[in-house]
């Protein structure tokens, strides 16, 4: 792919930052022109985090607008559905088949949706949808499921070229190197 805008949501504590940094470090030794822009909504306490990044052979603003992202990959179920209106006509969606309970759901004030992954590939007929989680917890540890997004990710952005894995080896604590790196092969596979 030559140019992208790539839209990554989920809620604070999931690794959306660390996917965003791995992903902009990459595409940067690669030669491409790349900005990216971070909002966190209460992250630190589970709320909703967003990154936006645009890569290409030149870039003016990091900021995706509403039908602008060709992918959009979402670390939670509903932070998906709230992030749709910015994926594009024909663009790709990867959603982590996860749940997190918000403070209102926890206390049933509110009722989690259901059937938030049906009514997201009648959306958008090009979704992967993968249960992140299980697939890090059968790696040891489900801290990783950002990484197995990150694979599957590279793999529909078409992003080969690029090695990945010394990206992440550099990017990752040494003592998580190696879960990291099975976490991007096991997403990479998908």
């Amino acid at each position: 792919m030559e140019n992208a805008n790539i839209l990554l949501v989920g809620v604070g504590g999931q690794g959306t930052l660390l996917v965003s940094k791995i992903l902009s470090e990459g595409l940067m030794e690669a030669g491409y022109d790349v900005k990216m822009s971070e909002i966190h909504g209460m992250s630190q306490r589970g709320g909703s985090v967003s990154t936006h990044i645009k890569f290409g052979k030149k870039v003016n603003s990091p900021v995706i607008a509403e039908g602008e992202a060709d992918i959009l990959v979402s670390f939670e179920q509903v932070e998906a559905l709230r992030a749709l209106p910015f994926l594009k006509k024909g663009g790709t969606l990867i959603v982590n088949d996860h749940q997190i309970y918000s403070m209102p759901i926890i206390t049933g004030a509110e009722d989690y949706p259901e059937g938030v992954i049906e009514y997201l590939k009648k959306i958008c007929p090009d979704t992967l949808s993968l249960n992140a989680g299980e697939i890090a917890e059968g790696l040891g540890n489900i801290k990783a499921q950002n990484v197995v997004l990150l694979g599957a990710m590279i793999k529909k952005l078409g992003l080969d070229s690029i090695d990945w894995k010394a990206v992440i080896a550099k990017m990752v604590p040494e003592k998580f190197k190696e879960l990291n790196l099975k976490a991007y092969e096991a997403g990479y596979a998908l």
